[in-house]
């Protein structure tokens, strides 16, 4: 009897002390969290005006903005994007209603997982040996694929996790009213699935939305707004990069609100995202 006393005893000041622990965990991570937050909106609130949204970047000392950098990132983060779900998707379905436990499919889900934690700056490298070098220009076609790359292994594993978790009833009842496969995949599974393959692709779009590394070896940068995907295009990663490190004020301030104007940008598809997930999982 003594002896089951103390380890009930042990047991709950394990959990007391590990409960303890998580609090003091997430307490430090809600700390940082807030600084950086605090710290964005101190520094760029204060250079967010109309001159942010509807002129082009400056050279130094003269009147500018951040228009040519916001939509050369919608740009890129489209067309990263319109690549990234069409192979993403393609690949997640492959992978949740055909693979099955094949050699092959264990080899795509080895080489998805190794892409999803690859550094994104070797994949800026890869890219501008693919695309960049042998046609000695940056392009935003570079950059777009370059964050395709980044994006693609989000939507596949998210793809097959939420097809996974359709009920093999969807399935069978659409095969025995004589439909293909294939068909009951697009018109039935899809449909049911499609709140978690949207919160994979909102995932995706946070994920590349504020990417700079490897637009620097692809895309590189313009100070004019550029709509031709042959031709350098600015993203906001690039220019936050660049006026940060430099000695003028003008420079850093429009650092400063760019790295606020995406961060609440990301922050906002997280929310949404959440909202989603939510939704899937009460229905």
């Amino acid at each position: 009897m003594a002896a089951s006393v103390a380890r009930i005893a042990a047991r709950r000041a394990s959990n007391v002390i590990f409960v303890a622990f998580c609090y003091l965990v997430t307490a430090i991570a809600l700390i940082g969290l807030t600084a950086i937050l605090w710290t964005l909106v101190a520094n760029g609130i204060g250079g967010l005006n109309l001159d942010v949204f509807t002129l082009p970047t400056p050279p130094t000392g003269e009147r500018g903005g951040l228009f040519n950098s916001i939509v050369g990132t919608i740009f890129l983060c489209s067309m990263g994007m319109a690549i990234a779900l069409t192979v993403g998707l393609i690949a997640g379905t492959w992978l949740a209603e055909y693979s099955g436990s094949s050699r092959l499919g264990a080899v795509v889900r080895f080489l998805n997982d190794v892409l999803l934690s690859a550094p994104s700056i070797l994949i800026g490298v890869f890219v501008w040996g693919v695309l960049v070098q042998p046609f000695h220009t940056f392009s935003a076609l570079a950059g777009g694929v370059a964050l395709a790359i980044i994006a693609v292994p989000v939507i596949t594993r998210t793809t097959e996790d939420v097809l996974r978790l359709q009920p093999i009833a969807l399935r069978e009842s659409g095969v025995a009213l004589g439909s293909p496969f294939w068909r009951v995949i697009q018109s039935v599974v899809w449909k049911a699935a499609r709140s978690g393959i949207l919160t994979g692709a909102l995932l995706a779009f946070a994920r590349i939305s504020g990417e700079s590394a490897p637009l620097l070896f692809t895309s590189f940068g313009n100070q004019f707004t550029n709509w031709d995907p042959r031709k350098p295009i600015s993203s906001l990663g690039q220019v936050i990069f660049a006026f940060a490190n430099t000695p003028y004020d003008d420079l850093r301030r429009l650092a400063w609100a760019g790295a606020l104007i995406v961060t609440a940008a990301v922050l906002t598809v997280i929310i949404i995202t959440r909202i989603l997930t939510r939704q899937q999982k009460r229905a």
